[in-house]
C-alpha cells in the first residue's frame, strides 16, 4: 500500500545520527514519518534539497528576549522572528526580565506571552533568588519549562544568588539540571574599581578570567557535595576547561559563537561597547583553549547567548554602558563558516546544535533526523557567500557584533514539525512556535 506524505525534502545531503549523505525524508503528521530514497512517493508538498543540507533543527538553549518590562530592546515575537530567519527551530529564553521570572505565576504569563506570537518552538527557564528556593521544584516540574537559571555573578537584572550557601539551597530543592552564569560576585564587587572611564578593554580586567575560574571551582564543589547535575554557561576561560574535563560526571559545558570569533583586545578597540558582554570576550590563548575543548568533547552545546541593548545604550561610555549582544540570528552562519574553514565537523555542529541540548536538557522528540521524532529541519547552503549585515539582522536592537563578517555558508529554511517557518530569507508562517516538550515533565 502506498503513503502519501504531507512533506517531502527531496535530494538533499541529510546529516543523521549514522551518516552524512544523500536521502530523502518524508513527513506525516509532523513527524519524521520515513528516511530514503522517495524518488517515486507522492505527497502534498516537496522541497528540492537539491545543493543543500538538510539538518537537524538548530536548538538555541540561551537566549534573552526581554519581555516583559525591557520590549525596547526585544520582545518575544521579534527574538523569535530574528530566530527562525537564522536557521533556528527552537529557542530557550532567560529568566532575567522585569520582572524576573521568579514565580509560577510569571512563568505562566511568559507561556501566554508566546502564545500565537512567537514563530519557533520555546521554552522558558526560572530564575532562582535567595528568596524563591521554595518555589523551584514547582517552576521545574512545569510544562513549558526548560529548568532553573542561577546568577553567581550579577549581570544584566536584578537576579543574583552569589553565596555558597544559596547554591546550595537551590542545589538542594530541584531535581532536573540547573544552568549557572559562573563568575564570583565578590570578585567582581572588589575589582569594579578598575573599570576605565571610556575604555572598553578594561572589560576583561574587571570581570577577569580569576572571576570565573573560582566560581566555576566553588559550583563542581557544591555540585559534587549535593549529587545534583549542572550545566555551565558560556565558559570562557582555559583553566576552566581543564576543571570541567574532569568533571563530566556532573557538568555539561556551553560555549558561544562571539567567544569562539571575537578576540581580545582587538574586539574590544574595533567594536567598543558592541564587545562587551559577560563574562568578556578574552585573549587569543582562551579562544584557543575553547576551541580544543570543543573538539576535544567537552563541550556540550553552543549557545548564542542572545542579549540585545540598543545602539543608544551601547554607546554609553564604559562602564556605563550594559553587557549583551545579539546573536541568534548569527549562530548558524558564523558557526558554519567555521566548519568549511575547518576548525570543526558538520557532525560536531549538529552534536552542538540539535543532539547536544536533546541530551543535557531531556528534550522530548526533537534533536536528530530520525524517524518518529519531529520533522524540524535547519536547511543550508553550505556553499553560499553572503555578508552578515545589521539590515539583514532582524533583532529589534537593530546592530549585530558580526557586521561586515563574510560567512561561507547561509540558512535558507527553517521548518518545525513538517511546516516552512522560514524560506529563502522570508518568514512564511507567524506564530506557529509551541512549548518545547522534556520527559521529565511529559503530558501526553
Amino acid at each position: 500500500m502506498s503513503v502519501t506524505y504531507d512533506l517531502i525534502l527531496r535530494g538533499g545531503t541529510l546529516v543523521t545520527p549514522g551518516a552524512e549523505g544523500p536521502g530523502d525524508v518524508g513527513v506525516i503528521d509532523g513527524r519524521i514519518a520515513t528516511i530514503g530514497d522517495l524518488a517515486t512517493a507522492e505527497a502534498g508538498e516537496v522541497i528540492d534539497c537539491t545543493g543543500l543540507h538538510v539538518l537537524p533543527g538548530v536548538i538555541d538553549s540561551q537566549v534573552h528576549f526581554r519581555e516583559p518590562g525591557l520590549e525596547w530592546k526585544e520582545d518575544l515575537e521579534t527574538g523569535a522572528r530574528s530566530a527562525a530567519l537564522g536557521g533556528v527551530t527552537a529557542v530557550f529564553e532567560m529568566p532575567n526580565t522585569e520582572p524576573t521570572t521568579t514565580t509560577p505565576d510569571m512563568l505562566t504569563d511568559k507561556l501566554n506571552r508566546a502564545a500565537g506570537r512567537m514563530d519557533v518552538d520555546h521554552a522558558f527557564y526560572a530564575g532562582a533568588t535567595n528568596e524563591n528556593s521554595h518555589l523551584l521544584a514547582e517552576m521545574e516540574a512545569m510544562v513549558g519549562c526548560c529548568g532553573i537559571k542561577v546568577f553567581m555573578g550579577a549581570s544584566t537584572g536584578s537576579l543574583l544568588v552569589e553565596s555558597d550557601e544559596g547554591v546550595e539551597r537551590v542545589l538542594k530543592a530541584i531535581k532536573r539540571r540547573a544552568a549557572f552564569h559562573s563568575e564570583d560576585e565578590y570578585r567582581l564587587a572588589d575589582r569594579r574599581g578598575l573599570a576605565v572611564q571610556g575604555d572598553w578593554t578594561s572589560h576583561p580586567v574587571v570581570r577577569d578570567a580569576e572571576a570565573a575560574i573560582s566560581s566555576t571551582k566553588r559550583l563542581l564543589r557544591l555540585a559534587a557535595e549535593t549529587g545534583k547535575r549542572i550545566h555551565v554557561l558560556h565558559i570562557t576561560t582555559a583553566e576552566e576547561m581543564e576543571l570541567l574535563r574532569a568533571a563530566k560526571d556532573l557538568a555539561s559545558v556551553e560555549v558561544t559563537p562571539q567567544h569562539l570569533t571575537l578576540v581580545a583586545p582587538e574586539a574590544y578597540e574595533r567594536l567598543k561597547g558592541h564587545a562587551q558582554m559577560n563574562p568578556p570576550i578574552r585573549e587569543q590563548h582562551h579562544v584557543d583553549a575553547l576551541w580544543r575543548a570543543l573538539n576535544a568533547g567537552i563541550v556540550d552545546v553552543l549557545g548564542s547567548d542572545h542579549a540585545p541593548h540598543t545602539l543608544e545604550e551601547k554607546a554609553r561610555p564604559y562602564p556605563a554602558s550594559p553587557s549583551g549582544m545579539p546573536g541568534v540570528q548569527t549562530l548558524v552562519p558564523v558557526m558554519l563558516t567555521h566548519v568549511n574553514a575547518g576548525k570543526l565537523s558538520l557532525r560536531r555542529f549538529v552534536e552542538l546544535t540539535s543532539a547536544g541540548p536533546q541530551r543535557v536538557f531531556g528534550i522530548a522528540g526533537k534533536g536528530r533526523i530520525a524517524e518518529g521524532y519531529d520533522a524540524d529541519f535547519t536547511l543550508v547552503d553550505m556553499s553560499r557567500r553572503e555578508t552578515i549585515t545589521a539590515e539583514w539582522s532582524k533583532s529589534r536592537c537593530g546592530w549585530t557584533p558580526f557586521e561586515g563578517f563574510e560567512a561561507t555558508a547561509w540558512p535558507v529554511a527553517t521548518l518545525i514539525r513538517g511546516q516552512s517557518v522560514m524560506r529563502d530569507g522570508e518568514i512564511t508562517q507567524f506564530g506557529g512556535g509551541q512549548p518545547v516538550r522534556f520527559v521529565e515533565t511529559l503530558v501526553r
